[in-house]
């Protein structure tokens, strides 16, 4: 059975080449009440399960697919391999089997071949009454197998006899419907009428085009009407892939031009500090205390900094770097910047924060960075939650007078009692782990906000990037420092624990140390934590005291207790730290040479990989098991396949984007910029790389869209009524 789905191969200059259209004509602000059949309370139903209020809303509402009901499956060649089917047969007969949870109707459905069953597990009362026994219906869903027997779960039903059983094709869309909007006779077929009534009552007036004429016509793009129009009722499949490619073109560039706008914005509003030159500070710590070559990497990230530290602008750039890339020490070198250059209005040195997610990152930044900086006249802090009130008043006082260089620490920094003489640059670190107001507080403790640069160690694709963080300047550290060795990654099923076990023994004879990671993964904390504790018990059997000693670190312990078993395999005291994922971010012991994943098959990619970077931080070879069991799913046998192939975290991450979506990746702001209707980040990529070149250069040649050219942009985004400043535009 032929079916058009959004992401069925279209041609190939597609991609040389998003929605939102609120435009200008009233009509599309009409309640959806205005159309035939749709009364208050269907309305208000509309409102509740599909946020459906106007015409608009009702456009937007676009089909899952279209299938040619001329196209009918018989029951005997279904097959696994098909994803959806189109059966025609009688009903035979319709029951309610199980009780309570269990409960659900299933009907057999009969044709010349064989028997499929129907199931329902909702709505079963509007369904008993609307199907009938010995009735010939065309039956349209999701096919699946249950106990070998081919099963559609909740399929769409249709009197057959109202149907032409062969003659022209014609392409039905399939809308998005629930159980409850059935119950009122709002199924998708009702969806699809009044979808038909809206388009008798809009013309292209009502649609005007909103991209520049010349871009139209250089993509070949079709009329913006048109697209509306196809996309819900195509004459074919071809037109069809025309209107799916205009309209997610159409999304693409708008959500880049509001980035691209707000980014133009802060650029021209947002005063910040001069850093003039590079300076004594930062010369002799690069000439003399450099522990290592910078990379070439490192390099192009240092100059690109300088470069926005010198604008008079506030720089707001996201830096990031696969673990051990060298983060950390680029953005040590950027504050000695700061601190060579000097506010002209006090001639007082510029001071930098660097803020980390958890107390025990700030601790190993503040001995790491004072250690490098110990022969230089600079002051180094940390202040952190458990800071005692001594330390804290002078830490106040050093920042208020400006004899703090540079202050590390966690969230405690951004309390309303700190403040700085001269604040010039904020570091943060692991960013996710913070929110967005968290990170605007450190902006105004300044009336001149201060640099931005903020750090992931959590890889995030180009497209991505592009899309979430495009107000941001963008920078990469890709390569990792010389001398390190690439981590050996393997993965060992539950029967070679012993093995397994004993190569760490290898390893610990050799004076290194090894981390044990068991998953969260139940519902409960406290079964999570039993399951760690039986873990520990079992890593005891295989390293008993007083050979080996052994560190445990989990969410529930006294952060006092947690700090201190962390601390301990920090200094080498114990051999073995057995934890949960508390480990993830920041813990830095190049001495760790084995990372072995308990359960690793109830990990995400991600996060493998984060707890990988664990390890690989010294001189000598490592190692990183990912132990499961036997019964692996396809999913966590591709990411399996994936972590043991690769060490490169953009191409892991641009996986771990295929597999799982952009609203999952952590490290991403969930911005409305991703919400996207038709258009996809990973499959359309191509698309959305040439429509933000298309967009920079709109922007760089005229950046209010005062070109009459650009005035259908112009019109459109004034209809939007953003919220966000965009200089003449607004």
């Amino acid at each position: 059975m032929r079916m058009l789905h959004r992401h069925s191969p279209v041609p190939q200059y597609i991609c040389k080449k998003i929605p939102d259209i609120n435009a200008g004509s009233d009509i599309l602000s009409s309640p959806v009440e205005y159309l035939t059949g749709i009364s208050a309370l269907r309305g208000d139903l509309l409102r509740k399960e599909l946020g459906i209020f106007t015409f608009k809303d009702l456009l937007e509402h676009f089909p899952l697919r279209h299938i040619d009901k001329t196209k009918v499956d018989k029951i005997a060649s279904l097959s696994p391999v098909a994803e959806y089917t189109q059966v025609a047969g009688k009903i035979m007969s319709l029951d309610i089997v199980g009780e309570k949870r269990g409960k659900r109707l299933v009907a057999q459905l009969k044709d010349d071949t064989g028997i499929l069953e129907l199931v329902w597990f909702q709505g079963i009362s509007w369904v008993e009454k609307a199907v009938q026994v010995g009735q010939d219906y065309l039956v349209f869903g999701k096919l699946g197998f249950f106990n070998g027997k081919a099963q559609i779960a909740h399929p769409d039903l249709e009197n057959f006899s109202a149907q032409n059983a062969g003659g022209k094709a014609y392409l039905e869309p399939i809308y998005p419907s629930t159980e409850k909007l059935k119950a009122r006779a709002l199924h998708g077929k009702a969806i699809s009428k009044i979808t038909r009534e809206l388009f008798q009552k809009l013309s292209e007036k009502d649609l005007p085009e909103n991209l520049p004429a010349a871009v139209i016509e250089k993509f070949k793009l079709i009329r913006r009407f048109d697209a509306y129009k196809h996309i819900h009722f195509p004459a074919s499949e071809l037109h069809y892939q025309h209107a799916l490619r205009r309209l997610k073109f159409e999304e693409f560039f708008f959500a880049q031009l509001r980035i691209q706008l707000i980014k133009l914005d802060r650029q021209r509003f947002s005063r910040g500090w001069i850093f003039e030159k590079v300076g004594d500070l930062f010369n002799t710590f690069y000439n003399q205390y450099l522990p290592f070559e910078l990379t070439g990497a490192q390099k192009r990230v240092l100059k690109e900094i300088r470069k926005d530290t010198g604008t008079g602008h506030q720089m707001n750039r996201l830096l990031q770097g696969d673990v051990g890339s060298g983060k950390t020490m680029v953005a040590l070198l950027a504050m000695l910047i700061a601190a060579d250059n000097k506010n002209a209005a006090d001639e007082q040195s510029f001071q930098s924060v660097l803020m980390a997610p958890t107390e025990i990152l700030a601790q190993q930044h503040f001995q790491g960075i004072s250690a490098l900086l110990k022969d230089l006249p600079v002051q180094v802090g940390i202040l952190t939650g458990s800071s005692t009130a001594k330390e804290r008043r002078q830490i106040l006082k050093s920042c208020e007078d400006g004899t703090m260089t540079i202050l590390i620490g966690t969230h405690a920094i951004i309390e309303d009692k700190v403040t700085f003489r001269n604040l010039g640059l904020a570091v943060v670190d692991e960013q996710h782990k913070f929110g967005v107001a968290q990170r605007a507080r450190l902006w105004k403790k300044n009336v001149i906000p201060p640099h931005i640069l903020v750090m992931t160690a959590t890889p995030i694709p180009r497209t991505l990037a592009l899309t979430a963080y495009g107000d941001l300047d963008y920078s990469v550290i890709d390569e990792l420092p010389p001398g390190r060795k690439p981590i050996t990654t393997v993965h060992r099923f539950e029967t070679a624990r012993p093995q397994v076990m004993d190569f760490i023994k290898e390893q610990i004879a050799e004076g290194r140390q090894a981390y044990i990671i068991y998953p969260l993964i139940e519902e409960s904390s406290k079964l999570d934590y039993e399951n760690l504790m039986k873990g520990y018990e079992e890593v005891k059997s295989f390293f008993p005291e007083p050979a080996y000693w052994i560190s445990m670190v989990h969410g529930k312990q006294p952060a006092d207790q947690k700090e201190t078993n962390m601390q301990r395999f920090v200094t080498g005291d114990t051999q073995i730290l057995v934890g949960t994922t508390v480990i993830e971010v920041g813990v830095n012991v190049p001495n760790a040479s084995v990372m072995l994943i308990e359960s690793a098959e109830k990990f995400g990619l991600s996060q493998l990989h984060q707890l990988r970077g664990r390890v690989g931080r010294g001189a000598e070879q490592s190692f990183c098991v990912l132990l499961t069991g036997q019964k692996l799913s396809q999913d966590a046998r591709e990411r399996l396949k994936i972590m043991t192939s690769t060490n490169d975290g953009f191409k892991i991450a641009e996986k771990d984007l295929e597999i799982r979506g952009p609203g999952e990746i952590e490290g991403t702001r969930q911005s409305g910029e991703l919400n996207f209707k038709l258009a996809d980040i990973v499959y359309d990529k191509a698309m959305l790389e040439v429509v933000r070149e298309i967009v920079e250069k709109l922007i760089q040649d005229d950046p209010t869209l005062e070109n009459e050219a650009h005035k259908p942009v112009k019109d459109h985004m004034q209809q939007q009524k953003a919220k966000t400043r965009w200089g003449k535009i607004a």
